[in-house]
């Protein structure tokens, strides 16, 4: 065994552990879920986590108000250094596929305050989210508050999503805009 195979199986070992020892702090954490770290967490209680979940490292999992929910959906692939913000409802679907750097929340910074620090400021359009099975997010896609993104659609690399895409569309840009659609 050489030196990156023997960091690959520690790395291994080391999430498989994690993963197991955090799981009852979640809302329901399905079996097979495998977590890496680095990882931020804040909300366990109201984060569910499905089958075979996949949480790539440097991602963050948030469920922010007490009554905010954030659910993943079974086998959902997240490649890390994702932000999954919600204040109210963030919901992501079966086997849905997303890429390194994908943004996905349900409010926004609070604007409407002159004179007071955006960081200061608190929250506002506060809107659920979600995410359709079987979706592909590419990498650094931003998902705005309100948005549904329909079963099987593709959200292109670098696309800001600011409303509904209908399944099986392929949507693209700043802002996203139907390109096609999967069965084309």
């Amino acid at each position: 065994m050489n030196a990156v195979d023997g960091y690959r199986k520690l790395c291994t070992v080391r999430d498989r552990a994690f993963s197991l020892a955090v799981s009852r702090s979640f809302a329901a954490c399905g079996p097979g879920t495998l977590i890496h770290l680095p990882v931020r967490i804040y909300g366990e209680q109201r984060i569910s986590l499905g089958r075979e979940v996949i949480v790539g490292p440097s991602s963050w999992l948030l469920a922010l108000e007490d009554g905010a929910r954030l659910a993943i959906g079974d086998h959902t692939a997240i490649s890390g250094h994702c932000v999954f913000s919600a204040a109210d409802r963030v919901t992501i679907g079966v086997s849905v596929l997303i890429a390194r750097g994908v943004f996905i929340a349900d409010h926004s910074h609070d604007r409407s305050k002159p004179g007071v620090p955006i960081r200061h400021s608190g929250i506002s359009e506060v809107a659920p989210v979600a995410i359709g099975d079987g979706c592909w997010l590419g990498q650094n896609a931003v998902v705005l508050p309100g948005v549904t993104i329909g079963t099987g659609a593709v959200v292109g690399a670098n696309s800001v999503v600011r409303e509904d895409v209908p399944d099986g569309s392929i949507v693209a840009g700043v802002p996203a805009r139907v390109v096609g659609h999967r069965e084309d």
